[in-house]
């Protein structure tokens, strides 16, 4: 028997979660509701969910401190539920280390669809051990990214990195020196159906950035007005 993903429902509205909840359970998610942050980070441990469902407005630690707190242990894919429609907020978030942020209100339908893209990005399905493709794993001097395991090594060193950050990486230094643009960054790291704007890629850029520096032999360089391009400098 295949065991149902588990979905983390975060919000002090009930009718929300409980709503939520429903629609999740119809789609053969397993679920679990809490109303607060420090529920939620008690949660996480005991639960050990597979995608987290965040609204930012919580009574005590917020949403945001909640998600700051998660990505210094784990990479678990996060959506951000919140009434805040401003750039800011969604930047915020995502910046944070957010999957995806969903403005209240929100169709139930929608949402579960949001859900099931973020975890079908996120989850590598267990599988027999194979050897693996060459095409699976880009090294450069000092970087190897491995999209099979989903793991990148930098310097030596095991760096964690969430999905989405591990295949944006992955892409571009899959086609060094190609500059994409934003546009086309989104369509082929998020799909079609994400509704998100192209600040998304910049904030995952500078994310990698902040975890990866640029190399005497590479770097991921902007290109001004149109994108980015991972280029090879030797």
């Amino acid at each position: 028997m295949v065991n149902k993903q588990k979905i983390l429902i975060v919000d002090d509205d009930t009718n929300i979660s409980e709503l939520i909840s429903l629609y999740l359970t119809k789609e053969c998610f397993e679920t679990k509701c809490v109303e607060d942050g420090e529920s939620a980070l008690e949660a996480f441990k005991s639960f050990a969910p597979d995608l987290i469902l965040l609204d930012l407005m919580l009574p005590g630690m917020d949403g945001y401190q909640v998600c700051r707190e998660l990505r210094k242990t784990s990479s678990v894919p996060i959506i951000m539920l919140s009434a805040k429609g401003e750039v800011f907020d969604k930047v915020l978030g995502l910046e944070l280390g957010a999957d995806d942020y969903i403005i209240k209100p929100f169709d139930s339908k929608e949402l579960v669809a949001r859900a099931k893209a973020v975890l079908r990005r996120t989850s590598v399905a267990p599988v027999a051990p194979e050897p693996q493709a060459k095409q699976d794993i880009v090294s450069y001097p000092d970087l190897v990214i491995n999209l099979a395991n989903y793991s990148v090594s930098y310097m030596g060193n095991s760096i964690k990195m969430p999905p989405k950050e591990l295949e944006l990486l992955y892409f571009l230094a899959s086609s060094p020196n190609q500059v994409f643009s934003r546009e086309q960054l989104l369509d082929h790291i998020w799909g079609y159906e994400y509704l998100g704007d192209t600040r998304t890629v910049d904030v995952h850029i500078k994310r990698i950035r902040e975890k990866i520096n640029d190399h005497e032999c590479w770097a991921i360089t902007s290109v001004w007005g149109i994108g980015y391009k991972f280029e090879t400098l030797n």
